[in-house]
């Protein structure tokens, strides 16, 4: 095997795709910036101990884990950030009221999400802090689109879900609570087949309210479904409240929405509503998030949370940036050039020297304007086609 081969799902990001990535991180921590969410950047490793705690105890087997050569101790490389975030937020910053922060970093996973996926993505993400309300869960999911945008991602679709409403439905039969991992399973399948013998031997209500479970998806007259065919329990009725008003906030926002109360990814640690962003032609979620209450409980101090993450090298890798426009400056000393030159960059502009004979970097980069002297003045001007150069 050659020895430069990366391993397999770790790949460089090239020159045009880093470029797009790193507008895209820059824009997206304005945008957090102008809500009001602020900056921290969690180290890279930690103690296995905190990091697969609360939130991070779903992530083990995406987790490379090592021994630390100081302490002994077992280390782990972040597959997520959200568990750090919500440790400093609980333990470092230890602030009291709402608190939001944002991030962007690379994480490493020990698996790939799916067969496509990178096993090393960029997340962007925002995480809120200290409040309940849908109002809060409204401000992140706002956040999400926006930040989509920003990639000019067109035609968007969120999924919505809700935990809380499984948890009420579990709690109808006490048997129902001890079957839970597998009945997520079923309903995150749509498997009918295996959900049946699994809700066999449960009371009446609580079978006859799961198998209604896992077919309650669509557009939002799900909704009004549910609440016809569901048992009237008052976390159900609040659930389905909850999810009204953030389909609102989805159409002022110009998204598409498509209801699933079976969509139960995270439901180990998700504990209200949920979403994840789609798009036409995008092949994967663009976006994941969600309410995650008490998460910072294992950290000492219990508190409401809610955020989202985005994987900006997945929405790099897949959209083509717009083209790179460049002015070539010729070769050589002069002052009147050096200070054109300057004023050009610091205006913003790509201005590359050229270096004399051999140097063919102007044509790879696609210069489309150069400097010339024109009457005793430097100015910028379009440098001709090649095909006009050519005569053709």
């Amino acid at each position: 095997m050659a020895s430069w081969l990366l391993p397999e799902g770790i790949s460089d990001v090239l020159p045009n795709e880093a470029r797009l990535q790193e507008q895209l991180r820059r824009a997206a921590l304005d945008l957090y910036r102008g809500f009001g969410y602020e900056l921290v950047v969690p180290p890279l490793l930690e103690y296995t101990d905190s990091l697969l705690t609360g939130v991070g105890a779903d992530l083990d087997l995406r987790t490379f884990k090592l021994v630390d050569q100081v302490s002994g101790r077992l280390l782990g490389l972040r597959a997520d950030i959200t568990p750090q975030v919500a440790r400093i937020d609980a333990h470092i910053l230890n602030r009291a009221g709402v608190v939001r922060l944002c991030y962007a970093a690379s994480v490493l996973h020990a698996r790939p999400l799916h067969p496509l996926a990178t096993r090393e993505p960029f997340y962007v993400g925002a995480e809120l802090f200290g409040h309940a309300s849908v109002a809060a869960d409204a401000e992140v999911l706002e956040l999400a689109v926006r930040t989509l945008a920003l990639a000019q991602v067109e035609r968007l679709r969120f999924d919505l879900g809700h935990t809380r409403i499984l948890r009420a439905l579990l709690e109808l039969d006490p048997s129902a609570q001890q079957l839970a991992e597998d009945i997520v399973a079923a309903l995150s399948a749509k498997d009918a087949a295996a959900l049946e013998p699994l809700t066999a031997g449960l009371a009446g209500p609580a079978r006859a309210a799961l198998r209604t479970l896992i077919r309650l998806h669509g557009d939002d007259s799900v909704l009004a479904a549910a609440r016809a065919e569901l048992p009237p329990r008052p976390a159900v009725a609040a659930a389905l409240d909850e999810l009204q008003q953030l389909v609102a906030v989805l159409r002022r926002l110009g998204a598409a929405v498509n209801i699933d109360l079976a969509d139960l990814h995270g439901f180990r640690y998700h504990t209200g509503a949920t979403f994840a962003a789609y798009a036409t032609g995008w092949p994967v979620a663009l976006a994941r998030g969600g309410r995650y209450d008490d998460v910072g409980r294992a950290f000492g101090r219990a508190r409401p949370a809610t955020g989202f993450s985005i994987d900006l090298r997945e929405l790099a890798r897949l959209r083509d940036g717009p083209p790179l426009r460049a002015i070539l400056a010729p070769a050589g000393e002069d002052g009147d050039l050096a200070l054109l030159v300057e004023r050009l960059r610091g205006a913003g502009e790509i201005v590359i020297k050229h270096l004399g004979d051999g140097d063919r970097t102007h044509d790879e980069r696609r210069c489309d304007r150069e400097i010339r002297k024109v009457n005793g003045l430097w100015q910028v001007l379009t440098r001709p086609s090649e095909a006009s150069a050519n005569g053709g």
